[in-house]
């Protein structure tokens, strides 16, 4: 039997600023994120390895990037813990003076003609940073959205948590576009991006600081409090290990092609149209008009999700992605402006939005409160680092293996949404599920089974 129940709420009021705070803290986070993301792929090859030549370069920048995307489960994992201890609000203000920190010292960081290896090394220390900070952040910031929504929205009040993405990526994308539009080819077009990072966070501690934390989440800790002090209880990390680590496994796997598309098109793609005759400038501009979109089609799927269930929504954006991989890559290889930012459009806005607007609810609705945090955080990191962190690093190989096309990627892709929707296949509806503190896999012995 389903049921849903609505838990006490803090006023609306409250519950809009807490809105507000998860998508502008996501924004800002995402922002200095993806950012990297943008320059790992236009510049960074040609400033902190000079001292290899063509192809390699370009792996070697990529593969910084995807150490950002290996330290956002350690991130998801750490943070979770003191997030589903001490509080979502405490851990999210850590979480964003983190990434403010990394990517303002990027931004006056020497490249390698002044340090020489030491450049890259901090170049990717600092990346590191930025990866523990973004993996403790989405789980915050969901957490705090769907904890505080009623159960009939709770799918489109988690997505404001994923919304963030495009939005910092369209805001990286302009800020990046009209530096390098204002300072051409200068040291300058790209240091003072990741400089504005100061303000910008400066503004969302103001806003963070503002909000309160769930009663949802309160009632949780209580009763933690109250059974710690009669006997030792285990730390979330061990009871999401221990208790449901196919949860996690299903996850991981059930988000990764969205997460490949999002982390091909926010940078593979960048650096491979460049290098078949766009400029910087446009193909910036383009990425920044389809996260435009995508910005709204990522809630109107979660919405979607709120109807008519989370797992019908990602399985036919799996199936989608499948069927339309080759005509999506075939656009995304033009040369044409027009037919570039058409599949710029069908791949974030429409497939890869079809899968992650939901993505938010499903992934914090399979564990219970107590561990919501490091269970969702994890699930959902290890699916970025294996779809969005490795993805461009794979693709850049295979290109160098295809000659220059984008066939094996075509297919890589086709094998990730077969993957996700058999992973979401395994599991069960959450929709209707209550959020109580048991997930419901120790309540029903079953991967997300319905109450």
């Amino acid at each position: 039997m389903s049921t849903t129940t609505t838990p006490v709420h803090s006023d609306r009021r409250q519950t809009r600023r807490v809105l507000i705070s998860s998508y502008l803290g996501s924004t800002i986070e995402f922002y200095d994120f993806l950012l990297y993301a943008l320059v790992a792929a236009t510049v960074f090859d040609k400033l902190f390895f000079t001292n290899v030549d063509g192809p390699l370069a370009s792996v070697l920048s990529f593969a910084t990037l995807a150490v950002g995307y290996a330290a956002r489960p350690v991130g998801g994992a750490v943070f979770g813990h003191f997030g589903d201890r001490f509080g979502r609000k405490s851990t999210l203000v850590v979480t964003m003076t983190l990434m403010g920190a990394a990517s303002f010292l990027i931004g006056v960081l020497p490249t390698y003609a002044t340090l020489g290896i030491a450049a890259p090394i901090i170049l990717t220390l600092l990346r590191v940073v930025q990866g523990l900070a973004v993996g403790g952040e989405w789980g915050g910031a969901a957490l705090m959205s769907l904890e505080h929504a009623d159960g009939r929205h709770r799918g489109f009040a988690a997505s404001f948590a994923n919304m963030g993405g495009p939005s910092g990526a369209v805001l990286a994308a302009t800020v990046l576009a009209l530096s390098s539009m204002a300072f051409g080819d200068s040291d300058l077009s790209w240091r003072l991006p990741f400089l504005l990072s100061a303000v910008l966070v400066g503004v969302g501690l103001w806003i963070r600081l503002s909000i309160t934390e769930s009663e949802i989440f309160k009632e949780a800790k209580a009763k933690a409090d109250a059974e710690e002090a009669l006997a030792p209880q285990r730390p979330p990390l061990a009871e999401v290990l221990t208790r449901h680590p196919r949860n996690v496994l299903l996850a991981m796997l059930a988000g990764c092609t969205a997460f490949l598309v999002q982390g091909l098109l926010a940078a593979f793609i960048i650096g491979y149209a460049i290098g078949n005759g766009h400029e910087r400038a446009s193909v910036l501009w383009i990425t920044a008009i389809a996260g435009f979109l995508h910005i709204f089609t990522i809630p109107a799927f979660a919405a979607l999700s709120d109807r008519i269930g989370r797992r019908p929504v990602i399985i036919v954006g799996a199936c989608a992605t499948f069927v339309l991989a080759w005509p999506l890559f075939g656009l995304l290889g033009s040369d044409n402006w027009w037919l570039l930012l058409a599949g710029y459009i069908l791949g974030n806005p429409i497939l890869q939005a079809s899968m992650y607007g939901p993505l938010a609810a499903y992934i914090a609705e399979m564990f219970g409160t107590r561990a919501r945090y490091t269970g969702a955080s994890l699930g959902y990191q290890l699916s970025t680092t294996l779809g969005a962190g490795f993805g461009p690093l794979v693709a850049a190989s295979l290109v160098a293996a295809a000659g220059g096309s984008l066939r094996y990627v075509t297919v890589l892709v086709m094998g990730a949404a077969v993957l996700s929707a058999l992973a979401v296949l395994l599991t069960k509806e959450t929709r209707d599920q209550a959020l109580t503190d048991a997930s419901p896999e120790s309540r029903s012995g079953e991967p997300l089974a319905n109450v």
